[in-house]
């Protein structure tokens, strides 16, 4: 099966594109990423820049009022957030969010979420920003009533932080069933947990092939756990290579990239590329995003090439 192929666009600083143009350049590229044959177009759910993609003063536009008007100009490519976090809006209010998106791009929108862990921005915007242990626990509820408001007509949950009571979410989402659920992170003790009980897709870095088989193989077993099939839940990661044209740019690309953010990336052609992600999928991989830190708008073509081959 082919794996699914998204675009991430952590990044709003671009040479010489200021505010008054810079909603047309995201969705330039966004519509560009669609040609080449993209599956996916996520953005993240920041108010402030993040350490490795740029200074914390740099642009960030906010998550879903961006997703809707990329929504409105594209034509095939699913849209979310890679990855809303759970501190920052009311669940229910998140599900109506997220059904919009839905029904603006005409059954598209996918919901994202993760713990949240910026505290820098939780303490400028003046959201709570509890312990890691309460966040979870957050997630875990959020989940449970954005499924809820995705499936049922008038549903009820009372929950430690979150209730809902008989809840209405019309118009209904496009997609039967409601727009499918990715949870980010491959924390072993909870986040895993999670994927396993909520999750239609996981996400990961790109942490070596020893440690991603050792959290696929707990994520096997806490599916058993609870009786849920595995092969029921798509795993994804960040692409674990640097597209480049030839040899020479992946040196100097990678030299460009904060030590911090590289990972295990591995420069590689299209074709070098089509080799490494090909064992990924054998191992079980079924999606892989790449960021516009890594990928420029510029270099899209060379994806364009790695999709083509997975044709």
């Amino acid at each position: 099966m082919r794996p699914m192929f998204g675009y991430h666009l952590p990044n709003y600083t671009f040479p010489g594109v200021g505010p008054e143009a810079l909603f047309e350049h995201v969705v330039g590229v966004a519509r560009r990423a669609e040609a080449v044959g993209f599956d996916l177009v996520t953005v993240m759910d920041h108010f402030y820049q993040i350490s490795g993609v740029g200074p914390e003063d740099a642009s960030m536009l906010e998550a879903y009022s961006t997703l809707a008007g990329i929504a409105a100009r594209t034509s095939r490519v699913r849209v979310g957030a890679l990855v809303t976090g759970v501190t920052y809006r009311n669940p229910a209010h998140l599900a109506k969010i997220v059904t919009t998106l839905d029904v603006i791009s005409g059954g598209r929108a996918i919901l994202g979420m993760g713990a949240a862990w910026n505290e820098s921005e939780h303490r400028g915007y003046g959201f709570d920003f509890p312990r890691v242990g309460e966040r979870m626990d957050r997630l875990d509820e959020a989940l449970t009533i954005c499924r809820l408001m995705f499936t049922e007509e008038r549903p009820t949950f009372e929950g430690r932080f979150y209730q809902i009571e008989a809840a209405l979410n019309q118009p209904r989402p496009v997609q039967a069933g409601g727009p499918r659920i990715l949870v980010g992170g491959g924390g072993e003790q909870r986040t895993l947990r999670l994927v396993a009980r909520h999750a239609d897709y996981s996400h990961w870095f790109p942490l070596g092939k020893e440690v991603l088989r050792h959290k696929a193989d707990l994520l096997e077993r806490y599916c058993e756990e609870i009786g849920r099939d595995p092969a029921t839940i798509t795993r994804t990661m960040a692409a674990p290579v640097l597209l480049v044209a030839d040899e020479r740019e992946g040196a100097a690309r990678l030299a460009r990239i904060p030590p911090e953010r590289r990972g295990g990336l591995v420069p590689a052609t299209p074709a070098q590329a089509t080799e490494i992600l090909a064992e990924y999928v054998e191992a079980g991989f079924g999606g892989f995003t790449f960021a516009n830190t890594m990928l420029p708008g510029e270099s899209l073509d060379l994806a364009g090439e790695l999709i083509a081959a997975f044709a």
